[in-house]
């Protein structure tokens, strides 16, 4: 294959128009981007400023039309603001913007057809606490022509409205659900649901509905079928086959056979102890689910037998040590399944055509050391043989690099680059992100990253941050570039990311241990990675601060309350001060948390209010602030309803009694996590201090 080329695509954004010199430069030769196989730069100069760590990224969101001609991308404009672009590959790279807002960012975009596109917006230049559930719904024409707003938004913060269907805006708990691949000539539909919530923000129920994209009107979906369902899954063309509905700690899974309007219940158990859930629906009617029997109890892919009710006992694709996460790739026109996408410590594809499997090889070779994925268009004709009109996008990612965008053609077999996500960060002096496992004091093996700043020699002690996942019930990390850990790395900190007890991802006896282990197991997981670190020189035990949000800050508070020794500072953001206020609704302060969690999620997985009400009051940082005596930064967003900021100015008035001020900031109108980059910028800079102060 011929070298891979550079045919740059720049954003020059002003306030009339969008300048995309693309894909048809001159075809010199450039070297490949490392990522991970980068070298250290020979001298060190200053760290990047931290807006370039937070910044959104320049080029984002690269998707090929279902013919593989048009490729549209989200570009960041003169204003800072997304807009969305479209390149068309045969015409020499012609490109041209079809939809941008002086006072929106464009987000989350979809093809219906080759013609018309779909998209939500956010303001990523206000705080998000008024911006939750609510980002609309677009569609525009190719062209730029024929914009439409489809669902409104909650607050019409939005000035520029277009006029187009004003009338048959649908209300805005409207949420896009699907964009069937399998459609006919015209067919302009996409699959909606309107989600009906309680007063808390918590969702009862999701309505699917028929939505034209062109002219605004709907259909009703279904004429019956269960009630109270959270969750549908769709196949390829669209039809409704799996719906999962959830009601006193129960969740029902029915099954809905093509050609038939009948819907069967085919799995009813506790909500967290399900056998199995519903992974995804091919063209064939085949249901995948996903069924926890791997080797130690991790998650593994295969088909559901309807004839004996239960799911084939031979996995499709199993992924040892990991549960399977990770999609089906089907081709757009036929439906057909192609291949699995899976991410065990970093993505992987596995393709069940050898040509595609011989695609992804020859990339990877061209992009090597670098996640490459393919995503590609008639790249098989309709016997399935190979076709010279196939055209493939390839992004590629590493732990160093935030990504690059790629098109490949088989006429050519040419690699032409797109462009680079961020241009400003060069992979040469971002840190290397490592993927472990260590035993805790109780033998339990625990999965753990290691980001190590550029330039440093494996075996030298660092200074570290303990940086501590929030969920807790999810997965932390991944192989990739992670714009805080590379910030705190670029200021010469190792970041150590443990996933304790009670993470998701790594099988249901490492899931199930974390129930009921706030401030105890699960935080000796922490402190225990620590110790392993120090044992193998990769941090210096005398120089250790914690950190985390949410979760991960009340991780932090309990770090400084049971390892005070461990810890020469902590850094908290929307962190959980009490465990007991996740459990019992007050009068006085309004939260999010459901009340199906509160009744049978909550109480099984971090407490019962009055059988275990004495485990929680020791594991309750509030509780026990007279013995919180390390240097304390808190952070907290003005509207979060998640974790509201009453969690914090309770625990700084506790502290207070005990003579220990905690450094302490509270960002107006944010919720859960800081959206507006000043907040972000401002935030990182105040950790930058927090932690050069404390940890010289």
């Amino acid at each position: 294959m011929a070298q891979p080329r550079y045919r740059w695509m720049s954003a020059l954004a002003s306030a009339a128009c969008l300048a995309l010199a693309a894909l048809a430069g001159s075809g010199a030769q450039a070297q490949v981007p490392a990522g991970a196989a980068a070298s250290a730069p020979a001298a060190t100069p200053m760290p990047l400023p931290a807006e370039q760590f937070f910044m959104q990224p320049e080029l984002a969101q690269p998707l090929l039309s279902p013919s593989g001609r048009f490729l549209a991308v989200l570009a960041r404009g003169g204003s800072d603001r997304n807009l969305l672009a479209v390149v068309d590959l045969e015409q020499g790279g012609k490109a041209g913007v079809v939809a941008r807002f002086s006072d929106a960012d464009i987000r989350n975009v979809h093809w219906v057809g080759d013609e018309r596109l779909l998209f939500d917006i956010i303001d990523l230049q206000r705080a998000g606490g008024d911006q939750r559930w609510a980002p609309g719904l677009f569609s525009v024409q190719r062209d730029g022509t024929g914009l439409r707003q489809l669902v409104k938004l909650r607050s019409e913060f939005l000035r520029e409205i277009p006029p187009a269907g004003m009338d048959r805006r649908l209300d805005s708990n409207h949420v896009l659900l699907q964009v069937p691949q399998l459609r006919q000539p015209g067919d302009n539909e996409v699959l909606v649901g309107e989600v009906n919530g309680d007063n808390r923000g918590g969702v009862l129920s999701v309505v699917p509905k028929r939505l034209d994209v062109a002219t605004g009107r709907t259909r009703s979906l279904l004429l019956g079928g269960p009630s109270r369902v959270m969750q549908w899954m769709f196949d390829p063309a669209g039809e409704a086959r799996v719906a999962v509905s959830q009601a006193e700690g129960r969740t029902r899974v029915h099954w809905r056979a093509p050609g038939s309007d009948a819907w069967a219940v085919i799995s009813d158990a506790p909500s967290l102890e399900q056998p199995w859930s519903p992974h995804s629906v091919d063209a064939s009617g085949s249901l995948f689910v996903l069924v926890g029997r791997g080797a130690g109890g991790t998650s593994v892919l295969t088909r559901f037998d309807f004839a004996s009710g239960k799911p084939q006992p031979a996995p499709m694709v199993n992924t040892p040590g990991f549960d399977f996460r990770g999609s089906l790739i089907t081709d757009w026109h036929t439906g057909k399944t192609l291949g699995v996408r899976a991410n065990t410590d970093a993505e992987t594809t596995v393709w069940l055509e050898p040509r595609m499997q011989a695609l992804q090889t020859e990339m990877d070779a061209a992009l090597p050391g670098r996640v490459n994925r393919i995503t590609c268009r008639q790249c098989m004709d309709d016997k399935g043989e190979k076709s010279d009109k196939g055209v493939a996008l390839v992004e590629s990612h590493a732990d160093r690099d935030p990504g690059s965008f790629w098109v490949w053609r088989a006429a050519t077999r040419q690699l032409d680059l797109v462009g680079r996500s961020r241009r400003n960060i060069d992979p040469a002096r971002m840190a290397s992100v490592d993927f472990q496992r260590f035993s805790a004091r109780d033998g339990r093996s625990i999965p753990v990253w290691v980001t190590r700043p550029a330039g440093t020699v494996p075996g030298t002690p660092l200074p570290a941050i303990v940086l501590v996942h929030g969920g807790p019930w999810v997965r932390g990390g991944h192989w990739g570039w992670q714009p805080m850990q590379q910030f705190l790395a670029s200021r010469g900190y190792a970041v150590i990311e443990p996933e304790f007890r009670g993470s998701s991802g790594f099988g249901w006896s490492h899931f199930r241990a974390g129930w009921r282990q706030w401030g105890q197991a699960m935080q000796d997981d922490v402190a225990d990675a620590v110790q392993w670190a120090t044992r193998n020189k990769t941090i210096d035990a005398a120089r250790v601060c914690i950190a985390g949000a949410s979760y991960g800050g009340y991780a932090t508070l309990m770090g400084l309350v049971r390892d005070p020794d461990l810890y020469r500072c902590g850094a908290a953001w929307v962190a959980v001060a009490d465990p007991m206020r996740l459990l019992e609704r007050s009068w006085f302060t309004a939260d999010d948390i459901s009340d199906e969690s509160r009744r049978y999620g909550l109480p099984v997985l971090l407490g019962d209010v009055e059988k275990d009400a004495a485990m929680l009051k020791a594991a309750s940082p509030l509780e026990q602030a007279e013995r919180i005596r390390a240097p304390l930064l808190l952070a907290y967003g003005g509207m979060d309803l998640r974790v509201p900021v009453a969690h914090g100015s309770d625990l700084r008035a506790a502290m207070r009694k005990f003579g220990r001020e905690p450094d302490w900031v509270v960002y107006p109108g944010e919720a859960h996590g800081w959206r507006k980059l000043d907040n972000q910028v401002d935030f990182a800079q105040r950790l930058e201090a927090f932690f050069a102060k404390h940890l010289r």
